[in-house]
């Protein structure tokens, strides 16, 4: 089930769609649609990634996560998502690449039934990602600061306490690559 703010493929057909959007009556939110008058916040996003993926047991992380808390402009195709680690999940389809990983209880929040990254969890997954860190994830991150409020010295504190974790040396150049100082 989606937001009752969203229109989706499921509502109508997508040339309908596209035709709404062509005369100024909706604008894309990710895979979905919705009002022009609708306000573009975190929970529409996030209600759009849950529709995308369809699956509760992924958790919005990287570039999501970082265009759900309103660090990017666009979603990533396909959607970033994870699951914890300790749980076994085979993905099924193109529209979401999920990982495996270590996730605290208090790196995950819950907004209109996705689980998302918290902003903090989203930049040191950004970080420690293994894939190429480059100009959209610096930005993400950069984005994260500002609209989202992560504090570049707690992130540094986080980077310098887990820096034997796999990527975590890498992480701190990235960091410092993406204009942010390290104690």
């Amino acid at each position: 089930m989606h937001s009752s703010r969203l229109v989706t493929t499921d509502d109508w057909p997508a040339a309908e769609l596209h035709a709404a959007v062509l005369a100024g009556d909706l604008v894309a939110v990710g895979a979905c649609w919705a009002s022009i008058a609708e306000p573009q916040d975190a929970g529409l996003r996030a209600a759009s990634f849950a529709w995308s993926v369809g699956d509760t047991r992924i958790v919005a992380g990287g570039l999501s996560a970082a265009w759900i808390w309103g660090a990017c402009s666009r979603p990533p195709v396909p959607h970033d998502g994870c699951v914890p680690a300790d749980e076994r999940f085979r993905s099924r389809g193109a529209w979401t690449a999920v990982r495996e990983i270590a996730l605290e209880d208090d790196d995950v929040t819950t907004s209109v039934g996705a689980r998302v990254l918290t902003p903090g969890a989203t930049a040191l997954d950004l970080l420690r990602v293994r894939r190429r860190f480059g100009p959209r994830d610096a930005d993400a991150l950069r984005g994260l600061v500002v609209t989202a409020g992560v504090d570049p010295a707690e992130l540094a504190r986080c980077l310098e306490q887990s820096e034997r974790v796999p990527m975590g040396r890498q992480a701190q150049r990235r960091f410092r690559d993406a204009g942010f100082a390290t104690p």
